[in-house]
């Protein structure tokens, strides 16, 4: 392992027994093409352990702190905390992308390319550290990551329909129903990018973009959210 992984493990707060469990981790399938005889698998496996173990731990941990919520409040509050936002959100916090290992096509790729790649990584990693060190210290190293953003959640209401909820502040501060437009498009048929603006009125309050329209205009409706909390 260099410095850079070492580096790396201390900001996980976790020292691997088992160093090529995080190499896998950090491996995009991308990788393999251009390095065969790279010496680990990709990460997709290690990704879909990681996933299993993520909801189990927020499940567990929601199901304690809100003991007179119901189940269907509860699926709301994890979704929001394990959607793939949220996840490349805390890889970013943690510097994750630094350290993957990927093709020169996948190292250019921004947007939510980018960010899913990094939502997939961080379930990888939460994989290795399962297999590595038990469920026990991977749900104390979830909790480290995931549970303060938690307050971010419920305070902001991210766990609701940003469209919904962003129509109902909209309806009883101005009297009027949002609207989307879509300003752009890019890229290919395959991997096209919208870019969709939200208005109240004819004015413009946030742009959002997304792989499809109604990503975009969710994540408008979410941006148009913050501007009004700032605003009040």
């Amino acid at each position: 392992m260099t410095d850079e992984f070492l580096r790396f493990e201390e900001k996980l707060g976790v020292v691997f027994k088992n160093k090529d469990l995080l190499k896998e981790a950090l491996t995009h399938r991308s990788y393999l093409n251009e390095h065969p005889d790279w010496p680990t698998n990709h990460n997709e496996r290690l990704e879909y352990l990681g996933d299993a173990v993520l909801e189990l731990a927020i499940s567990e941990f929601l199901f304690q702190r809100y003991p007179t919520h119901k189940e269907g409040e509860l699926t709301s509050f994890r979704a929001a905390l394990v959607n793939y936002q949220m996840l490349s959100k805390i890889a970013r916090e943690m510097n994750l992308g630094s350290f993957l290992f990927l093709s020169r096509g996948e190292e250019k790729d921004s947007g939510k390319a980018r960010e899913v790649i990094l939502a997939n990584a961080m379930e990888s990693v939460i994989g290795a550290v399962y297999l590595d060190a038990g469920y026990e210290d991977t749900r104390e190293f979830i909790y480290r990551f995931f549970i303060p953003h938690l307050e971010e959640v419920v305070s902001e209401e991210l766990y609701k329909d940003p469209k919904s909820l962003l129509q109902e502040i909209v309806q009883e501060k101005l009297r009027l129903t949002p609207t989307y437009r879509v300003l752009a498009e890019e890229g290919p048929d395959h991997k096209k990018e919208f870019l969709v603006g939200v208005f109240f009125g004819e004015e413009m309050s946030a742009e959002g973009r997304g792989g499809s329209k109604q990503e975009a205009e969710s994540n408008a409706a979410r941006l148009a959210l913050r501007n009004i909390q700032k605003k009040h």
